[in-house]
């Protein structure tokens, strides 16, 4: 038997240069964000053929999708309990891989008079990372966003910092997934946030070791909560426990936190969401022993945020818009979730549609008025907060997000939002238009 090679015992001694240089990146397209709409963004802007970056501060993929365990998809699909599809491309890549592996539940019906689909959140990071990885996407991750470069009317360039060294990113067109708006921010970009005071997150949980048989009932549960929630010292007097059939485990959504864009106080918000989310589960356990007096953590995610600030765009959804269902002529996504509106610290404004009512988002709620070749995505468009409330959900930030890539693909080095309206209609038809049922083969 030959004998075993002798480990590599040799270091050298390194000292930070003086003169530190950047690393520089080009692209076509940046996107800056990494949650659900910026990755839409970037897979569809990668499929135009554009050379693509895509940026977060975290140290993952996913964004919040993944990060704080949203575990659902909502805004997806029309109303009346098994109704159509509103958003098609990347998301019907995702849920047809996804429901492929097991890793999709649909839940029909309910308070929000629509699906829902539950998701594996493990399975979903998957996704993401393979589908990136194979688009050939140069992904910059933990990168803190410290300038951003206007030049006229024109983005020019980002400065990103990492624990690896910095980096300077050129590109022609960016997308502003951020969720905070935050690269508009440091562009020096009109921006909008609450008025009345905060708009609150969520510290989502994953419990397991739930016997599902002795589930109750999600009215049952919002009534307990809503009698006891002072007994447990619960800030949030409403909430549920979303069982996945057949893996016991429950997504707890129960919680009610501050989001404040300030670095000491974000950091201490989220702690405090996590305390919070521990008296959640001791109510669970207590109130419901059958069903939960032996569930684990298995997760606890990220605070999950839900509005902060947001663009000033050429034309701001209004609430108005969403109730009367208003249409534009450069309509890029569509729902018909309820307005959402987490402004009190105990509950939440909750106003749900009926079976044939759809809202829409139009581009010009994307761009800002004074910068040519940047379009934002996600929960960082403009709506008033109500409107936002009902939009911001993860079916249109997909559809927002391919929406971007399209609009700057079109615009290339001219103005993002003076692009041909019927050349960008005929791209995102299907998101707009189409109407598939998933489960029709199924009933």
């Amino acid at each position: 038997m030959a004998a075993a090679a002798e480990p590599t015992t040799a270091t050298r001694i390194v000292r930070r240069p003086t003169r530190s240089t950047a690393r520089e990146v080009a692209v076509d397209i940046c996107v800056v964000g990494a949650g659900i709409a910026g990755t839409a963004a970037a897979l569809q802007a990668a499929r135009l053929g554009r050379r693509v970056a895509i940026v977060d501060g975290l140290p993952a993929l996913g964004g919040q999708a993944v990060n704080s365990i949203i575990g659902t998809f909502c805004g997806l699909f029309s109303n009346g309990g098994r109704g159509y599809q509103f958003t098609y491309g990347i998301a019907d890549e995702i849920l047809s891989d996804l429901e492929a592996k097991g890793g999709l539940y649909y839940r029909h019906g309910g308070p929000s008079n629509t699906t829902v689909v539950m998701y594996d959140e493990v399975l979903l990071a998957r996704w993401i990372e393979e589908a990136v990885r194979r688009a050939g996407i140069t992904v910059i991750l933990g990168a803190v966003l410290s300038e951003a470069r206007l030049e006229g009317r024109r983005i020019g360039e980002l400065s990103l910092a990492t624990r690896y060294g910095d980096v300077r990113l050129r590109a022609t067109g960016f997308v502003d997934a951020t969720g905070d708006a935050a690269l508009a921010w440091l562009a020096g970009l009109p921006c909008r946030e609450p008025a009345d005071g905060p708009i609150y997150g969520t510290q989502m949980v994953v419990l397991e070791g739930i016997d599902e048989s002795q589930q109750p009932t999600r009215e049952a549960m919002a009534s307990r909560l809503k009698e006891r929630a002072k007994d447990y010292c619960l800030v949030r007097e409403t909430g549920f426990a979303f069982v996945f059939p057949g893996r016991g485990t429950a997504l707890v959504n129960m919680t009610h936190v501050e989001t404040p864009l300030d670095p000491l106080e974000s950091t201490l918000r989220s702690l405090e969401g996590k305390a919070q989310a521990d008296k959640a589960i001791e109510f669970l356990r207590r109130e419901y022993p059958r069903a939960f007096g032996n569930a684990r953590v298995r997760a606890y995610g990220g605070l999950g945020i839900r509005q902060t600030r947001w663009i000033v765009g050429v034309r701001q959804l209004t609430l108005e818009d969403v109730r009367t269902g208003a249409t534009f002529d450069d309509t890029i996504a569509r729902t018909s979730w309820p307005i959402e509106l987490h402004d009190t610290p105990q509950g939440y404004v909750w106003e749900p549609f009926g079976d044939d009512h759809v809202h829409r988002v139009p581009l010009r709620s994307l761009v800002s008025p004074e910068a040519d070749n940047l379009v934002a995505a996600g929960r960082c468009m403009d709506g008033d907060a109500a409107a936002l409330s009902s939009v911001r959900v993860m079916g249109p930030c997909m559809a927002m997000g391919m929406a971007a890539a399209h609009a700057l693909d079109l615009a290339g080095s001219g103005r993002g939002h003076q692009i041909d309206p019927a050349a960008l209609r005929a791209r995102v038809k299907d998101n707009v238009e189409a109407k598939v049922y998933r489960w029709a083969e199924r009933r």
